[in-house]
């Protein structure tokens, strides 16, 4: 893939709105979450951009790719997480929509790019 730096990466800059959203809706959640879920979704969100990046700084596409596919693992478990958050009852779905809709298109977007990277 021609060199792009990963900040210019339209997946780069939704992934760190989505580190954003994660980090408010964690807040919310109760004291005895501390040090499970939340800070398990915290590692997870962060991982998403940073793999993507990691990912974009690597020599060959086979890297970029195994990195991106990394990052869409993440991906799925925030996902997992957030239905958990929500059979909980620890947010309603309206506080979590957003955070589910940046999820979806991530993951698309992430999915095409690993796709392309596997046709060179």
């Amino acid at each position: 893939m021609a060199f792009t730096n990963y900040k210019d990466l339209k997946v780069w800059k939704k992934s760190i709105e989505l580190t954003d959203t994660i980090y408010k809706l964690v807040q919310k959640l109760p004291s005895n979450e501390n040090y499970a879920l939340s800070e398990q979704m915290r590692r997870a969100v962060v991982s998403i951009p940073s793999n993507i990046a990691e990912g974009q700084g690597r020599q060959t596409d086979n890297e970029f790719r195994n990195f991106l596919s990394i990052a869409r693992g993440s991906c799925y478990e925030i996902e997992t997480q957030l239905f958990i958050c929500k059979r909980q009852c620890y947010f309603s779905e309206l506080e979590i929509k957003p955070a589910f809709e940046l999820l979806e298109e991530i993951e698309k977007m992430l999915t095409s790019m690993i796709l392309k990277l596997s046709k060179n």
